[in-house]
């Protein structure tokens, strides 16, 4: 049986709302993993509510492809596949490329300052081995980096991948090693930041995303071959 989160409620938002997020935070933290079934019922008795938000929830759930609702065998968290890597860190290649070459070329003092401090706070999680908040550092650090960019809509189209990119950093990020590589990889975007060196700083943001789906895939795909 999934076992969910403690519903942390919240006066200002609604009951559906507080469910939602609470079930998606746990879907893409990994928490409840890939395949697991999701069963109104049981999830609304953990929870002490009404079946009623845990359905709205669930069908706003399978409108952001996190979960999968097939008739007769129930509601299921999506898997993984190679495809959907692939469609999401494909876009996201050309975007952070696109926006760590705007960046370079628009950055301010305050937004490299911003990015230094994130970058020894990635480090300092490394140091207590807290993969979790190494996760957030990273988020973090490209957040930044696409705000630098000045381009509000670039940003608002890489927010609507959101979900599906942290989903796959908890993948990627689990391994110290793959962790030390994010951090060494970072330092050089910095770097070419730094010196407002688009074309290097845009190429090293490609190599970045491309070294993730690589290790996605590979990960993906041994974890497919030890459940057969």
């Amino acid at each position: 049986m999934v076992k969910v989160p403690k519903l942390k409620l919240d006066s200002y938002q609604p009951l559906r709302d507080v469910i939602f997020e609470t079930l998606r935070k746990a879907i893409v933290s990994g928490e409840i993993k890939p395949g697991e079934r999701l069963m109104e019922v049981s999830l609304a008795n953990q929870m002490g509510v009404s079946r009623t938000p845990v359905r709205e929830a669930i069908r706003r759930l399978e409108a952001e492809g996190l979960v999968t609702m097939v008739p007769r065998k129930g509601t299921h968290v999506s898997q993984l596949t190679v495809k959907d890597i692939m469609d999401v860190l494909e876009v996201r290649t050309v975007l952070d490329k696109l926006a760590t070459d705007l960046a370079a070329r628009r950055i301010q003092p305050a937004q490299i300052k911003a990015l230094e401090t994130v970058h020894k706070q990635y480090i300092a999680c490394l140091e207590k081995n807290n993969i979790e908040g190494a996760i957030r550092k990273d988020v973090e650090f490209h957040d930044i980096i696409y705000a630098a960019s000045g381009n509000p809509r670039l940003v608002t189209v890489a927010s609507s991948l959101r979900e599906h990119i942290y989903r796959f950093r908890v993948i990627y990020m689990k391994d110290n090693v793959i962790a030390e590589n994010v951090l060494h990889e970072h330092e050089q975007i910095l770097t070419a930041l730094k010196n407002a060196n688009n074309v290097e700083a845009s190429n090293l943001a490609e190599e970045h995303i491309r070294n993730q789906m690589e290790t996605i895939i590979k990960t993906v795909k041994e974890s497919a071959g030890r459940s057969e």
